[in-house]
């Protein structure tokens, strides 16, 4: 196990701000969480679980322990002639472990290929893209109880997905760390192609009855060619959930703006496009000291260079308050904020 006290987290999001932390610890073997659950007291209030960094924004410093979960390993542990049960370690790459299922003849991730982050982050995200959830796929969850350092299992429905929600992220925030995940796979390929976008790409490139792992192409060229790479501009990809909103407000709101997109939910709830909503706005492109909103997709904000967690704080609220005074409503950040 690793320790360091007063440790830089630049390196450590993909928003690529400078914040620090008290302390780092960062776990590397299963004797590690041992050690660790023996001789710390882990502290919600200045303590934080750390995955990738892919969906955080720091806008201030941790006065705590931040804690890293790098422990990796991935197997299959049960089988039948249609599905497999695949775990995996909190500290595995997503998309690796994507890669990694569909070399082996496994199904069920393709459409959420190149979500930056790490697998214990996924659940607690209820990480989604190109209509696919985690929840589609999530079999059960392994925990370490930081409350009592206890084990603890949750079921999929024990975990209580939403949208980009779950109970990691609500009241058991930074209670549980999980420790590895467990995914029902399967070896006989449906496409799932109701997102537009992506049936489009498929045309483009040519497939009509495309495999598990063209649909995989297909995402991460859409993904590629709409989102800035983190590693020229830092960024956390979509900054906010697409609304939910009542049927009634989307169909008023489409009666005022033909060319809204509204996407059909659950429990006569519809979706609207957040992007569209900010574009509309005049945000796309927009800087704000060395925070800008990405030319490629009106969701994502960067940092040009030197920004501060500060200033992307500063340019992400701005958008909220002009979204909310055109549209009356309230966009909602997807990553975490720490906030000073």
């Amino acid at each position: 196990m690793k320790r360091s006290d007063n440790a830089s987290l630049k390196q450590l999001n993909s928003f690529a701000v400078e914040a620090r932390a008290a302390q780092l610890v960062e776990i590397e073997r299963a004797e590690d969480l041992q050690v660790f659950a023996r001789e710390f007291r882990f502290d919600r209030e200045r303590d934080l679980i750390l995955g990738g960094g892919s969906n955080i924004l720091f806008a201030g410093d941790i006065d705590g322990t931040v804690l890293l979960n790098r422990l990796v390993g991935r197997k299959v542990i049960d089988e039948s002639d249609d599905t497999v049960l695949v775990e995996a370690c909190a500290g595995e790459n997503w998309h690796r472990l994507v890669e990694w299922s569909l070399e082996q003849g496994f199904s069920g991730l393709e459409n959420l290929s190149l979500i930056p982050g790490l697998a214990g982050a996924a659940p607690i995200q209820n990480i989604g893209a190109y209509g696919v959830e985690l929840a589609d796929v999530l079999e059960s969850v392994e925990t370490l109880d930081l409350a009592d350092n206890s084990w603890r299992v949750f079921s999929a429905d024990g975990c209580r997905l939403g949208y980009r929600d779950s109970r990691f992220k609500g009241v058991d925030a930074d209670r549980y760390l999980v420790t590895r995940i467990r995914l029902r796979l399967q070896r006989r390929f449906t496409a799932k192609l109701t997102y537009p976008g992506l049936r489009s790409e498929l045309d483009s490139m040519g497939i009509i009855e495309p495999t598990a792992k063209q649909v995989s192409d297909a995402v991460v060229r859409l993904r590629l060619r709409k989102l800035p790479d983190p590693a020229v501009n830092g960024n956390a990809g979509s900054f906010f959930k697409n609304p939910l909103v009542t049927d009634g407000l989307a169909n008023a709101l489409a009666q005022e703006h033909r060319d809204m997109p509204v996407y059909p939910a659950t429990d006569g709830m519809r979706k609207l496009s957040a992007a569209w909503l900010i574009e509309q706005c005049g945000w796309k492109g927009r800087r704000l000291g060395g925070a800008a909103v990405s030319e490629k997709h009106a969701l994502v904000l960067v940092n040009r260079g030197n920004a501060s967690g500060a200033e992307l704080l500063e340019l992400a609220t701005a958008i909220t308050d002009s979204v909310r005074e055109v549209f009356a409503i309230d966009l909602v950040p997807e990553p975490r904020i720490v906030r000073p």
